[in-house]
């Protein structure tokens, strides 16, 4: 029950600051205001992947997904909700990721600051299913590359892992016009819970103006912890709106 009560909490702070933002953005007290203040703009994706594979583990035990998400952006601010199937331990069938951010520049460097609220559906009332994540992204393009550093913090992660870190350094580069490749590494420390590394390698190409083909290779150095941990190559192709 506070796993539910908390995720309805959450995805209700998301929908009043969008609805805010929505509010102010078409109702301008003045014709200055109207002039000066953004516009709320929206976007979403869904698409379906031969697995769900997150923070470099599988997620739906070998099995293709599905996934949706929609997001309100207005000036450096942003609200998302995504969700995608999922076969896990314990019933777990899905899971949505709600998020509250702030994008910006500093000193030539990409800025993104989120709070990030998940929750792992069909788990049982007995399960803490429900956790917070605060993640800082700093992004730079050195030459032809694009790099990404990402730091994640859980305080109380899922089940009986307590605090934990995912530190991720992301490098790609774009060979074609809409074709990029890419290739990350990252070390995950969790209290209560499993330590390993991951890495993955793969091609983006855009198939059209709005719809992409992603395929990647993702592996751990931690096979011997279950076949969640192994090496698996994952096709995922998105449409964007």
């Amino acid at each position: 029950m506070r796993a539910i009560l908390t995720n309805t909490y959450f995805s209700a702070a998301i929908i009043a600051a969008v609805s805010a933002v929505a509010a102010s953005a078409v109702s301008p007290n003045t014709a200055e205001a109207q002039t000066s203040s953004p516009a709320i703009q929206w976007s979403g994706e869904f698409g379906v992947a031969t697995e769900y594979v997150g923070k470099g583990l599988g997620k739906s035990d070998g099995d293709p997904s599905v996934f949706a998400g929609v997001q309100a952006t207005r000036g450096g601010f942003y609200a998302k909700v995504w969700a995608s199937t999922a076969d896990l331990p314990q019933g777990i069938d899905g899971e949505i990721v709600s998020s509250l951010g702030y994008k910006t520049r500093w000193a030539g460097n990409g800025l993104n600051l989120s709070v990030v609220n998940r929750e792992l559906s069909g788990a049982p009332g007995t399960l803490d299913s429900n956790y917070f994540e605060f993640q800082g992204d700093v992004s730079r393009r050195l030459g032809p590359v694009n790099t990404r550093l990402r730091v994640n913090y859980t305080p109380d992660g899922f089940g009986g892992s307590e605090e934990a870190w995912w530190v991720e350094l992301n490098g790609s580069v774009n060979v074609t016009d809409g074709t990029t490749v890419s290739a990350a590494f990252a070390n995950r420390a969790s209290e209560g819970g499993a330590d390993y590394n991951a890495w993955n390698l793969g091609v983006n190409h855009d198939l059209a103006e709005n719809l992409a083909l992603d395929v990647r290779w993702y592996d751990t150095d931690a096979h011997f912890r279950g076949e969640r941990y192994d090496g698996r190559l994952v096709a995922a192709l998105t449409a964007s709106f």
